[in-house]
């Protein structure tokens, strides 16, 4: 079984190197220090792919690729997050910011491989834009994945250590309404209220959703307007979009595609899309039982949130999701990783690739 005190010495190693996801000099420092503990503890070198938000870092254990272990090294807390919140390890917690979304996970994976006698097969893929929508590395993250054949993906774990056995397909839109602005005192009769059309619109979108299948769509951000004496000539909404099936992401799409204005004195256009397609409870359906033979009641389950592992299954490779670190918080303050819970998450996933391999 893995050393406790060397997880947590290489997860402070990561952790103490922020990764802001957009912040290119930051992400490359993380990429290299990355890539520097993957060759310490493998004995094999890592490789770094230029993307245009920073480096991915691939690590292969030669031969036939048979498994690709995917994550991503990217965060969603800005630089100076550790200063207010670094690196603890207190009353069995590990805090600081990414350890369980997902440096701890990484660390699991590494000392994993690092297990193997013999790695041939294996993949390591971190790429660094998976926290604001995987814009440069979806391509790369499918065409490894299809080489590779079967995805493990080092998401955290579900609530009391479960893996994630489908996810909701995911997106987002923004509704720009367009009026035309006035005096709010002198003529507002000359204006063309943007706000108020886009509250119209807020009470359609919100309807979109439907319980019983699963699907939620709900507005979450709004913007209006610059003064509070002028009628405002803009207005800006953006909607969360989850879906459970590619039924529904088709009907959300097109109703927001069908948006049209109450007030036909105004303009509207909508942006975006349900980007991330859902992982379907049959990704899972080969990995899942060698997961239950490594640890059984492991337990698996559905959830709401995206990860890389979406777009992997939707190109029809075997996709396990929540491989991770056991804890809880993440994108939040009080995000934490059970310390005691990293040896057995190495042996399950060391477990697991012996199955494959």
């Amino acid at each position: 079984m893995a050393d406790l005190d060397v997880l947590l010495a290489d997860l402070q190693r990561l952790v103490d190197v922020e990764s802001p996801s957009l912040e290119v000099d930051a992400i490359t420092e993380s990429a290299d220090n990355l890539a520097g503990l993957l060759a310490e503890r493998t004995g094999r070198p890592a490789e770094l792919i230029d993307g245009l938000a920073g480096p991915h870092v691939r690590w292969s254990g030669g031969g036939e690729p048979a498994v690709l272990i995917l994550g991503h090294h990217d965060t969603v807390f800005p630089i100076g997050t550790l200063a207010q919140r670094p690196f603890t390890v207190a009353g069995g917690s590990v805090t600081g910011p990414g350890v369980f979304d997902m440096k701890g996970g990484i660390v699991q994976a590494i000392h994993a491989v690092a297990a193997l006698e013999d790695p041939t097969g294996v993949e390591m893929l971190f790429t660094s834009d998976e926290e604001v929508g995987s814009t440069t590395s979806r391509a790369l993250v499918e065409e490894r994945a299809a080489a590779c054949g079967n995805v493990l993906v080092l998401e955290p774990s579900a609530d009391g250590g479960a893996v994630k056995t489908a996810r909701k397909g995911t997106g987002t839109f923004e509704v720009i309404v367009r009026g035309r602005a006035s005096h709010a005192g002198l003529e507002p009769e000359a204006g063309v209220n943007a706000l108020i059309e886009a509250a119209h619109q807020v009470l359609r979108i919100a309807t979109f959703g439907d319980a019983a299948s699963g699907t939620t769509v709900t507005p979450t951000v709004a913007s209006a307007g610059t003064a509070d004496n002028v009628v405002p000539a803009e207005a800006r909404i953006r909607i969360d979009c989850r879906v459970p099936d590619d039924d529904e992401k088709r009907r959300v799409e097109s109703s927001m595609a069908a948006l049209t204005p109450v007030d036909t004195s105004t303009t509207i256009e909508v942006r975006g899309s349900i980007a991330r397609p859902p992982m379907p409870e049959s990704a899972s359906a080969t990995l899942l039982p060698l997961a239950e033979a490594v640890s059984p009641g492991i337990g698996g389950v559905a959830v709401g949130g995206g990860s890389d592992g979406n777009f992997t299954a939707a190109i029809g490779v075997p996709t396990l999701d929540g491989l991770g670190a056991v804890g809880g918080g993440a994108h939040a303050d009080h995000e934490h990783v059970i310390a005691d819970t990293m040896p057995a998450r190495v042996d399950l996933i060391e477990g697991i690739l012996r199955r494959l391999l």
